[in-house]
């Protein structure tokens, strides 16, 4: 009867806790137990990640059963491919964000930490402002660069116009989430990608097949609605901050560029930007060689797969960040001890949720990709990916929480150095080996991925554990 009673009452704290979570009350997460803390930021940030996947998934599943399916699906992945050197942008300013905000909210200094993330968007708005334009010129190029066939960048043009003119909204959408969560209100920055998603998914059948007096704007329509849904959310995010209810209290006078603040900014986000255009970058090449040896079918087919595994890696990121959170915090309020032990309690949860994942698409990727597409040839590819790719989802897990824990500290050059050694000097050369030279095609990209990946986590457990991330200043 008292064991029925204590397993009661823990399902009651724990419910207690998810609706304060989702609420996004405001606590001092270095006072509170290391496992409150990191289920209060884990479940709005995993949330939030969801949403951000959801995103290609969408546009993924009514594209793919638009006429010409292989194209339309090839574009969207070859776009979010492209676009995720501006993502890199975003994630790296928002790194930045997130380690600068959350050490200043430690510190108890809300003012410093509020200056510090309009700094960064003055910022992204100046950088994104010539990549926009870029972007709208060269938008056939680009997919022709990517390997895309005529037809295929013939028929996507107008959607990479949209989604790269749009890339401003993308940029803010992560930097403002990235500020609120290193103030430690994780719910708001879920709440901003709730409504973009559901704007978007309202909107994409709407623009892509048409109703009443709006035409049917076909693979275009996907783009409109993604733009129009992430413009939504970021239009909540800058209501949030201005609204004063946050322990963020914004004035116009921050948004005045501060060449100081902006250096120390641009000294924490340069290395953590070029982190991720390094992955990116290195992403856009394995999705080239994927379409010059795999053909339409190949690129199609691998970019479903990763669409489908982004949409649970990116949880698991967001589960990630909650360490980058209490990293910075725990390190601006003195408490190193403890922000070494939220990384390690990150770790647990992390672990468990990716073998979970793992077990899902080795015995069901090729039934998750048919709900995409009908296409056989696409489907038995992406299979045959998701198999090769989640033998490693353990392993990125892992990477992602050190990773984070570096990048929450500030210290954003470690986890770039190792990103340049795993994916320049690794995995592009090892992947080309054995696509081209070994003529194993696409399967060899598949191979290489997740062994480059098993050297990052390894390479970041090691130079975690020697601990010069503590020391870091920001």
């Amino acid at each position: 009867m008292s064991q029925s009673k204590k397993t009661k009452g823990k399902l009651s704290s724990f419910f207690e806790l998810l609706v304060q979570s989702l609420k996004g009350n405001e606590v001092d997460l270095t006072a509170i137990s290391i496992k409150r803390a990191i289920i209060l930021l884990a479940i709005p940030m995993m949330l939030e990640m969801a949403m951000e996947s959801v995103f290609a998934l969408v546009d993924l599943y009514f594209v793919g059963h638009l006429e010409n399916s292989s194209n339309a699906i090839q574009t969207v992945g070859l776009t979010e491919s492209v676009l995720t050197i501006i993502y890199s942008l975003a994630i790296g300013l928002s790194m930045a964000a997130t380690a600068v905000v959350a050490r200043r909210i430690g510190e108890k200094n809300p003012e410093a930490a509020s200056k510090a993330g309009m700094q960064t968007i003055v910022i992204a708005v100046s950088i994104n402002i010539l990549i926009s334009i870029a972007g709208l010129i060269y938008a056939r190029d680009i997919l022709l660069l990517m390997g895309a066939s005529i037809e295929t960048a013939n028929h996507g043009t107008d959607f990479v116009r949209i989604m790269m003119g749009g890339s401003l909204i993308i940029v803010l959408l992560f930097l403002i989430n990235g500020i609120f969560r290193g103030a430690g209100n994780a719910a708001i920055a879920m709440r901003s990608l709730w409504i973009a998603n559901i704007a978007n998914i309202i909107l994409c059948p709407i623009f892509i097949n048409g109703l009443g007096p709006i035409p049917a704007f076909g693979l275009t329509g996907a783009a409109i609605a993604t733009t129009i849904g992430r413009g939504l959310g970021v239009s909540y995010q800058v209501y949030n901050l201005f609204n004063g209810k946050n322990a963020l209290k914004i004035r116009l006078s921050y948004f005045i560029p501060d060449f100081v603040q902006i250096k120390a900014i641009v000294k924490i986000a340069a290395p953590a930007i070029f982190q991720f255009v390094i992955a990116s970058c290195s992403w856009v090449f394995l999705a080239e060689l994927v379409a010059t040896t795999g053909g339409d079918e190949g690129s199609a087919g691998y970019q479903t797969a990763l669409r489908l595994m982004m949409f649970f890696m990116l949880p698991a990121w967001g589960l990630s960040n909650a360490a980058a959170t209490l990293v910075g915090q725990n390190l601006g309020a003195g408490h190193i001890d403890r922000a070494q032990q939220s990384v390690f309690q990150t770790l647990k949860y992390i672990i468990i949720f990716m073998a979970i994942v793992s077990v899902l698409f080795l015995s069901c990727g090729h039934l998750f990709a048919a709900f995409f597409t009908t296409d056989e040839k696409v489907i038995a590819i992406a299979g045959k990916a998701l198999k090769i790719l989640s033998v490693g989802f353990v392993i990125y897990g892992a990477a992602m929480v050190f990773s984070s824990a570096f990048n929450g500290a500030g210290d954003t050059w470690t986890p770039t150095k190792i990103n340049v050694f795993a994916f320049w000097l690794f995995q592009i050369p090892f992947a080309y080996f054995l696509a081209k030279c070994l003529e194993m095609g696409p399967t060899g990209v598949f191979i290489a991925i997740p062994t480059a990946e098993a050297g990052i986590a390894a390479a970041a457990f090691i130079l975690f554990k020697k601990g010069k991330w503590k020391k870091t200043v920001v």
